[in-house]
């Protein structure tokens, strides 16, 4: 005859339950996940790394996130959502070419300046992230910014501000190099600001571009 009494379930492993973190707190903790990803690269970074520059215990930082993955999601994504809120501003602008062109090689370098190691994380990650579906957003950006500038370099050459023999491409592609190239050795707080150096980049690209008035 079977036993009345009721089977004993196996006991459930309890999950570790995530706890955001106050947004003060968790903005420096996605700081200093970003400086160790950028110095480190994210797959050669470990989350006891991560806690270790943030001064807690591995176990601690999952209280406040599930995964390394969505550190590294969380930082890009606040990034390129700043990036978007700016450069949409100004294609909405109602600018001329050479004036969107200035406004957004200017915006380009306010993000560097206020996400110096996302960019950096950006440039060395991306083109392997993008086969995650999590980070199918990076080729949708990427798409997004290349129609951004190749319309507006195409705008300014049909308005005669920029040189008809231009090749649209490579123009593109040069500005954008040497713009965001710009991560790998710029600090904040250093001794010219990020509109500074913009003015200075615009002054040797755009010299190079514009209708030569002689």
């Amino acid at each position: 005859m079977p036993s009345t009494t009721p089977a004993k379930t196996p006991a459930t492993k309890k999950k570790t339950q995530v706890t955001p973190a106050p947004p003060a707190r968790r903005g420096e903790l996605l700081g200093t996940a970003a400086d160790v990803f950028a110095a480190q690269g994210y797959n050669a970074t470990t989350v006891r790394q991560i806690a270790d520059a943030a001064g807690m215990l591995a176990g601690s930082l999952y209280y406040h996130f599930d995964s390394k993955e969505s550190m590294l999601d969380e930082i890009l994504s606040t990034f390129l959502t700043e990036l978007w809120d700016g450069y949409d501003a100004v294609l909405a602008a109602g600018l001329g070419p050479r004036e969107t062109i200035e406004a957004l090689v200017t915006e380009s370098f306010r993000e560097i300046d206020r996400h110096r190691a996302a960019v950096a994380i950006y440039q060395r990650e991306a083109r392997h992230l993008t086969d995650q579906p999590r980070f199918h957003y990076l080729t949708e950006s990427q798409v997004r910014f290349e129609q951004a500038w190749l319309g507006t370099l195409e705008r300014g050459v049909a308005a005669g501000a920029f040189r008809a023999d231009l090749d649209i491409r490579l123009t593109y592609r040069f500005v954008r190099d040497t713009v965001w190239v710009a991560a790998s050795w710029y600090r904040p707080g250093g001794q010219h600001s990020p509109e500074e150096i913009a003015r200075q980049y615009l002054s040797m690209v755009l010299d190079g571009i514009a209708v030569r008035t002689t």
